[in-house]
């Protein structure tokens, strides 16, 4: 539960990371790189170009070598605005990540003695279903949101054994699967007009 702030906005500074680095299907370097042969070009262009036109070589001439030197300045100027948008852009995306470790930190800081006093209860509400200590893991996990399959590799087993081993939870405990699970242990965090409203939802669906 201490790891719910992490889940959306995290979740999504890191698409948008990875979004940010499958934008530019060049490095950084690479873009510098080719920017640095494209500015050589240029002024290499613009010195012959000037040479040519002291010895007044013919229009075509001057007009090709003016061309080059145009379009290798162009695509220079395009190779290093583009580096320069995506460094500012991974910034900011560092930035807001870091803001939001931050305020995800307080949140743990300031929540920590609550989270402890219900991990408490529920540890001793799991003892009282007489849950093994593999299967008292197996549950605090199924809260925490993970499938089978995560289980199984937090746990270094299979995920058969996982399986198994949430089913002995639910059997132990009464209840018939992860969101009843859920509701025993959470519902009661929910504020006083959600709540009502969850009530009220419930009531009907029943009827």
């Amino acid at each position: 539960m201490t790891d719910k702030p992490d889940t959306q906005p995290g979740a999504r500074t890191r698409e948008d990371g990875r979004a940010g680095s499958s934008g530019g299907a060049l490095h950084a370097s690479e873009r510098t790189v080719i920017a640095g042969v494209l500015a050589l070009i240029t002024l290499l262009a613009t010195l012959d170009l000037v040479v040519d036109l002291r010895e007044g070589v013919t229009l075509w001439h001057v007009v090709a070598e003016a061309t080059v030197a145009v379009a290798a300045c162009f695509g220079a100027f395009h190779l290093l605005r583009s580096a320069w948008l995506l460094r500012r852009r991974l910034d900011a995306q560092r930035r807001d990540f870091s803001a939001f470790r931050q305020r995800a930190e307080a949140w743990r800081t300031g929540s920590k003695k609550y989270v402890d006093g219900l991990s408490r209860s529920i540890s001793l509400q799991l003892d009282q279903w007489q849950l093994t200590p593999a299967e008292k893991e197996v549950a605090f996990l199924l809260l925490k949101g993970l499938s089978l399959k995560e289980i199984a590799s937090a746990r270094h087993t299979t995920e058969k054994t996982a399986r198994v081993q949430s089913s002995a939870v639910y059997a132990k405990s009464g209840l018939a699967g992860r969101s009843e699970m859920s509701a025993f242990f959470l519902e009661d965090l929910l504020p006083p007009d959600a709540a009502a409203a969850s009530d009220g939802q419930g009531g009907s669906q029943a009827t």
